[in-house]
């Protein structure tokens, strides 16, 4: 199957000052060069949080845009060994979208590299019935991983990750596409 696929690419921090904003720059690029991808971004710094999660307005728009995609890139810090809570209120925001859908990770932090971020990332996904990928790209210290203008120091090496971890989003949101098409997730169980 070589149609586009919609790959929503989720900022997990809304931090004034984030580093997101860093390896998004670097990303997109990169993703637009495979050609295949029409990439909607989500991005906290965009939406409105209550005490209780988003605001009406920010869940419709959250959750229309999770409907449209065909899988998920998220770009994640790692905050006190955790991801961040406005990440969480997005996850939060619908249910049945995110079902038979794949998702990979680009985490940052320190010594981590945003891993123990991920990890409990994968255990959320999996309740929420989407399929969490086996390749990530960590990125440990990842502020002194790129030039002050957003390069990164060692490009080849990143891009070659990232590579990786695309053909492997790319085969699963084929596959579960397909399969969507085929049967609703929802009536699998029935």
């Amino acid at each position: 199957m070589t149609e586009r696929l919609t790959i929503a690419l989720i900022y997990g921090s809304g931090r004034e000052g984030r580093f997101a904003d860093t390896i998004a720059g670097w990303l997109e690029p990169e993703l637009a060069g495979f050609h295949q991808y029409d990439i909607i971004r989500i991005d906290p710094a965009e939406l409105v949080f209550t005490p209780g999660g988003l605001d009406e307005a920010s869940a419709e728009r959250v959750e229309s845009q999770i409907l449209q995609a065909d899988a998920f890139l998220i770009v994640t810090p790692e905050y006190n060994h955790a991801y961040p809570a406005a990440l969480k209120a997005i996850i939060d925001s619908c249910f049945r979208p995110w079902h038979a859908k794949p998702i990979a990770f680009i985490s940052y932090g320190g010594v981590s590299g945003g891993l123990r971020a991920v990890e409990q990332l994968r255990l959320v996904f999996a309740e929420l019935h989407a399929v969490a990928i086996r390749e990530t790209v960590s990125l440990a210290h990842a502020w002194t991983q790129f030039d002050p203008a957003g390069n990164p120091f060692r490009p080849g090496q990143l891009n070659g990750q990232l590579t990786v971890l695309m053909r492997r989003l790319t085969w699963w949101a084929n596959a579960l596409k397909t399969a969507r098409i085929a049967t609703r997730y929802d009536e699998a169980a029935a």
